[in-house]
């Protein structure tokens, strides 16, 4: 995160610069939401999520995108899950990144 960025008391970020979020930003909160800390270390962009971590089901899909919105004072669409969202690291790390300007 870069210096001027703040975390407000409910985890919200403000201040920074357009596109700060970074992919390991985003891996954090994967890694908590799923409890996979141990594993996430070894994602990359190229990672894929939703199908092919059993741990992402779909209460854990409403857990993970409701924190990133927090984290990140995003709002994250219905429409928006289509279209390959959570297909792999990279591809949410780029819809959060873009959202969070």
């Amino acid at each position: 995160m870069s210096s001027d960025m703040k975390i407000s008391p409910d985890g919200t970020v403000t201040g920074g610069t357009a596109g700060s979020v970074t992919l390991a930003d985003v891996l954090d909160v994967i890694g908590t939401i799923l409890g996979i800390e141990d594993r996430v270390g070894t994602f990359d962009a190229d990672t894929p999520l939703f199908g092919a971590l059993p741990e992402l089901d779909s209460l854990a899909v409403l857990e993970l995108l409701t924190t990133l919105e927090d984290r990140f004072g995003i709002t994250v669409d219905d429409d928006d899950l289509t279209g390959g969202l959570l297909e792999t690291a990279g591809s949410l790390h780029a819809y959060v990144r873009d959202r969070a300007r």
